[in-house]
């Protein structure tokens, strides 16, 4: 490969900034609505942004008009710039029928320092799979491209397409993994969990405004999701490049991993060492 963990990180990322210039021209409406809170939600740039304010009386949140079972999808995301301990921006997919299933990415607020960034994957109501990371750039002052690919071999998250997590298909050994249609889902809102300890939300910094763009949607809803590029061969596996990159994340940034929670998991969930 020849590349060092620096480049090979730098590559990601302007790549990332490369194809995101084809991501801010559809318009919001074309694929999604807002779904509570209008009055905190407002559509900026022609369509091309959408910003979710949190205050007192209320977050906000949007959702897509259809519901999907394969894809690549992707939220460029900018965080709210102030002290936001306590305030939760999500991207994540959400079942609209069966079983709860459930993909998240959580940006968990706070006090200046390395932003957290949870993970956590729910298949047929079962959950508790959380994962952080710190990000090692500063998520408030631009947008940054947060995606997941799901197909019927494995989930992955992607931070400005690099791997930051890696789930299996893991069904033979009686791993739940996600089948059923889920919808896109964007919110921002207060949780006095995420504010940790004592800490409490500061509401004189309020309104928390954040703000979401690339709103084009590569995803299948019928039978032939099979012949998506998502879905190919090639998507099955991590490339030796992202494979490095995602070691390095991992030694690096990853710092909570419900597989190494002793206290909660005495032995590790099943799906654990493949998905290492």
């Amino acid at each position: 490969m020849g590349y060092s963990l620096s480049i090979l990180l730098s590559y990601f990322s302007i790549i990332a900034r490369l194809t995101s210039n084809g991501y801010t021209g559809v318009p919001f409406d074309e694929n999604y609505y807002v779904t509570w809170a209008n009055n905190h939600a407002s559509v900026l740039d022609q369509g091309r942004e959408v910003q979710l304010s949190l205050d007192q009386s209320s977050g906000a949140g949007f959702v897509s008009k259809q519901s999907y079972i394969s894809g690549f999808f992707h939220m460029m995301v900018k965080l709210p710039d102030k002290d936001s301990t306590g305030v939760i921006t999500t991207f994540y997919l959400n079942s609209t029928s069966g079983a709860h299933s459930e993909l998240d990415i959580e940006f968990l607020g706070g006090r200046g320092g390395p932003y957290v960034l949870q993970t956590n994957v729910y298949a047929n109501a079962t959950g508790n799979r959380e994962q952080r990371i710190h990000l090692w750039f500063d998520p408030l002052s631009d947008f940054h491209d947060y995606q997941i690919l799901w197909n019927q071999h494995r989930i992955v998250f992607f931070v400005d397409n690099i791997p930051i997590r890696v789930f299996k298909n893991n069904i033979k050994i009686g791993v739940s993994y996600p089948t059923n249609p889920m919808q896109i889902v964007g919110s921002i809102w207060q949780s006095d969990w995420a504010a940790g300890g004592g800490n409490k939300i500061n509401w004189t910094q309020a309104p928390f405004e954040a703000h979401y763009r690339g709103f084009d949607i590569q995803a299948c809803n019928s039978q032939q999701c099979n012949n998506s590029w998502w879905n190919q061969d090639k998507y099955w596996e991590l490339s030796p490049d992202q494979l490095k990159a995602y070691q390095h994340v991992r030694a690096k940034y990853l710092y909570y991993d419900y597989c190494s929670d002793k206290p909660r998991y005495p032995n590790p969930p099943p799906e654990c060492p493949s998905n290492s």
